[in-house]
């Protein structure tokens, strides 16, 4: 009776244990804004940039870089995605109805944002444990508006650190190499 009530027991460990790991962006799903589970692979074969945003941010601005930069790409195959955060001095306090309100009003944001999640830490997002943990573009987060570039492949192909603006040509000109071919 031991040995089957241990076996019952330590079966669900030993599958989770074996859960394959994401291998790109498009194996996570995440949930919007608006409380739905998206599935991130509605956006592959696209370029896509994920940052970590925050509403209350000597970076907040940024938003509107965002905007401009999805506006000028988004028919060619490029998307932005944002994910609030409130790691850093609280910076993200509000709900996410409150952080929608805001990022349509104040900035006209039409690409998508996420709920709000953690980017590091003991609660840190698998999304962003995943993305701080890629070769090359492995580390921490800093601050509000990190900036993840990923090929339409699903992988990282740059890291932009929160001082470089969204329409920079730093930014723009990788960009232009990764977006997907007509």
């Amino acid at each position: 009776m031991k040995k089957v009530l241990a076996i019952a027991v330590l079966a669900p460990l030993a599958f989770a244990a074996t859960a394959a790991a994401p291998a790109s962006l498009f194996d996570f799903t995440v949930k919007t804004i608006d409380g739905q589970e998206q599935p991130l692979s509605a956006w592959k074969g696209q370029a896509v940039l994920v940052v970590n945003t925050a509403s209350k941010c000597g970076y907040t601005p940024q938003y509107a870089g965002l905007e401009e930069l999805y506006r000028k790409y988004k028919d060619r195959g490029f998307t932005v995605l944002a994910f609030p955060a409130n790691n850093f001095l609280w910076q993200e306090p509000g709900t996410d109805a409150e952080i929608k309100q805001f990022c349509t009003s104040k900035y006209d944001v039409t690409f998508p944002i996420f709920s709000k999640i953690s980017v590091k830490g003991s609660d840190m997002a698998p999304l962003y444990r995943w993305l701080t943990t890629q070769e090359g573009f492995a580390g921490d987060i800093k601050w509000n508006f990190n900036k993840f570039l990923i090929g339409p492949d699903g992988q990282v192909v740059a890291r932009f650190d929160s001082k470089v603006a969204p329409t920079s040509s730093e930014l723009t000109s990788r960009l232009e190499t990764i977006l997907p071919k007509k």
